[in-house]
């Protein structure tokens, strides 16, 4: 039964893991962008809940829909203003203003709330848990994450799929000189893909912070995470994307049955084991 409940808590982490990589996979794989300050913005995300509880009388619903619009509107604008202007001067030049907006993130986040940790109250989905039996039990706030993110997969799948910008975006995607002569808007539809990755970081950002304590400078961390999620399940593969997050709960689960202090290594061995075996990740084709 503990090997059962060691799979369960697996899966549950990989949940988490591919939310959080979704959004660097839209950014990849729509206009081969990968975004340095990512972790950073799901921190900047919890701290808003967290000042939005602590400070108002508003519910926790309320506030998580009111979050997320913010942070796509947010990436729509910055995209437009900054992203765009850096993927004319190349990919370097990208790695390089994301990796600015991730000091600034860190270091501002510092002088507003100091280096405490914090966490998200969410009340009984913090500490609730379904009791399989003695020894198994699924925290309702790790399954609530893992159908998240099953259902952000979903939606934006549906989205690029049946969806005339969704189309658009995918053309774009192919190639961008082409689409624009049967009207695609190419600098519009890599705002709105920017937008998608914000609003499901920010997504990623609250419910890790209701799963455990964060601090300004873990965003790092959860950046490596998700690429590490993006990297193993196939570079721009949204179903790899939860794939890969779930082999990367998996192995940490398993790892920390064994030996706790291993857990963190066992993941960065699998994504090591992953590109040299098998670099093109575990499903290669591209979702957009």
């Amino acid at each position: 039964m503990d090997l059962v409940n060691t799979l369960v808590q697996g899966l549950l982490l990989g949940g988490l893991y591919a939310l959080f990589a979704a959004g660097l996979s839209i950014m990849f794989g729509v206009m081969r962008m990968v975004n340095l300050a990512h972790g950073d913005l799901a921190v900047v995300a919890a701290y808003i809940v967290l000042t939005f509880l602590g400070g108002t009388i508003f519910p926790l619903w309320l506030v998580v829909l009111v979050t997320l619009p913010i942070f796509a509107v947010l990436g729509y604008a910055l995209h437009r203003s900054v992203f765009s202007r850096s993927l004319k001067a190349g990919p370097l030049s990208t790695l390089l203003v994301t990796f600015g907006l991730s000091i600034i993130i860190q270091n501002g986040l510092l002088e507003a709330f100091s280096a405490d940790t914090r966490s998200i109250d969410m009340g009984a989905l913090n500490t609730g848990a379904f009791r399989l039996n003695d020894s198994v039990s699924v925290s309702y706030v790790g399954l609530l994450t893992l159908l998240l993110a099953v259902g952000v997969i979903v939606g934006i799948q549906l989205f690029l799929k049946r969806s005339k910008t969704g189309r658009m975006m995918r053309a774009v995607s192919d190639d961008a000189e082409a689409a624009s002569l049967v009207g695609a808007n190419s600098r519009h539809l890599y705002a709105v893909a920017t937008a998608l990755a914000f609003g499901t970081v920010a997504l990623a950002g609250i419910m890790s912070g209701a799963r455990s304590s964060f601090e300004p400078s873990i965003g790092p961390a959860q950046l490596i995470l998700a690429f590490e999620a993006v990297v193993i399940g196939g570079l721009g593969s949204l179903w790899g994307t939860l794939l890969g997050g779930t082999v990367l709960g998996l192995a940490q689960a398993f790892a920390a049955h064994i030996d706790p202090s291993s857990t963190l290594l066992a993941g960065h061995l699998v994504f090591l084991a992953v590109l040299a075996f098998r670099p093109q990740g575990l499903i290669p084709q591209r979702a957009v």
